[in-house]
């Protein structure tokens, strides 16, 4: 058996969270549609956005196939493409 055999890849989660609920990843680049569905969210419904600032914090909206980068402690939230006006 050699040594290369032996060493297991180094995994890392990275924490993040979409509307306030913890998730973890071990890939940082994935689809927005990807991080709604892993939310529990349909992308026909909705959008992904990133909170961006800490005093106000403002949503960076990504489109469903748009590559997003997760780092840590990122804060996602989901943004209804359309809501019916009463």
């Amino acid at each position: 058996m050699t040594k290369s055999s032996i060493i297991k890849p180094f995994e890392r989660k990275i924490p993040f969270t979409i509307d306030g609920k913890p998730f973890t990843t071990d890939d940082p680049s994935q689809r927005a549609s990807a991080l709604l569905r892993l939310a529990g969210l349909d992308p026909a419904i909705f959008d992904l956005g990133e909170l961006v600032g800490k005093e106000h914090p403002q949503p960076k909206r990504y489109d469903d196939d748009e590559m997003v980068e997760v780092t840590k402690e990122a804060r996602f939230v989901s943004i209804r493409q359309k809501a019916p006006v009463a």
